[in-house]
């Protein structure tokens, strides 16, 4: 089975099981991201509360942790929910937004992969090598960081670290060390909405609810969702009616279109 074939059996099979994606996440995306979940077929929700997180954790079909918007309390509910998700083996992706950018937010992306045993961890270049303990260019929570080469990068932070990289940026690249795909799906204006790398975070929990190979859930679902982009763009006047369009082709989208336009590559 090609990838493309694997990847549109995932997607069925996320819109058959419809699985729960726990999410402790950005407060400026969070309706966008619940969106973005449920338009691709997966049911959202959105539980930050200490008090609550392990008990919705492990009815889960996979945990997502996103400290966009970080407070010392966020980053106790991210371990809890994440060791609670180790527990009872529910995969765990983490979004390390901004690490780099301040003392905070290396702290926390250092506790969390200290304390939880995460799956995957996607993110731009410069949080891969700031959550490496690597110098890395960063300004508030976008990467300034050469992508030029990032396979052999990827592959050494894979390592070092025990978990799935998926690093996004004009070519995805995703490897667990020795595995590697890279993905050429996307489009300028998934740079011009906010939230759009939180929502490809959520969108590569949906994939791992499904498959259980890390490397090809993240692959699949970055695929997937910059696809759909690339879909959307044309119809789209700007950034806004592009943010719409996107959700419409997620809930849309053919499997001769995903068949045709999934450009995924081993590496």
């Amino acid at each position: 089975m090609s990838i493309q074939q694997q990847t549109w059996a995932d997607l069925e099979a996320l819109r058959r099981r419809k699985p729960l994606i726990h999410n402790i996440t950005n407060f400026v995306v969070m309706n966008g991201t619940a969106n973005v979940i449920l338009a691709a077929g997966a049911s959202p929700v959105m539980a930050h509360a200490a008090e609550e997180v392990e008990e919705m954790a492990a009815v889960a079909g996979a945990v997502v942790l996103n400290i966009g918007t970080l407070w010392p309390g966020l980053v106790d509910a991210c371990v809890k929910a994440g060791k609670r998700a180790n527990v009872c083996g529910v995969p765990v992706v983490f979004d390390p937004v901004g690490a780099g950018a301040t003392t905070l937010r290396t702290e926390a992306v250092k506790r969390i992969l200290g304390e939880v045993r995460v799956s995957i961890l996607r993110c731009n270049a410069a949080e891969a090598f700031a959550a490496a303990g690597r110098p890395a260019a960063i300004r508030g929570v976008d990467s300034l960081a050469d992508e030029a080469d990032l396979g052999g990068a990827a592959r050494e932070i894979a390592r070092q670290l025990g978990v799935t990289v998926a690093i996004t940026g004009r070519t995805d690249v995703i490897t667990d060390g020795t595995a590697a795909w890279q993905c050429r799906n996307g489009h300028p204006l998934l740079q011009a909405v906010t939230g759009t790398g939180c929502a490809a975070t959520a969108m590569v929990g949906c994939f791992a609810a499904v498959q259980p190979d890390p490397v090809l859930a993240a692959a699949e679902a970055l695929g997937y969702y910059g696809l759909c982009g690339e879909l959307a763009a044309p119809g789209a006047a700007g950034p806004g009616s592009f943010e719409t369009a996107l959700r419409d082709r997620l809930y849309s989208i053919t499997r001769q279109e995903l068949l045709a336009g999934l450009r995924l590559e081993p590496r």
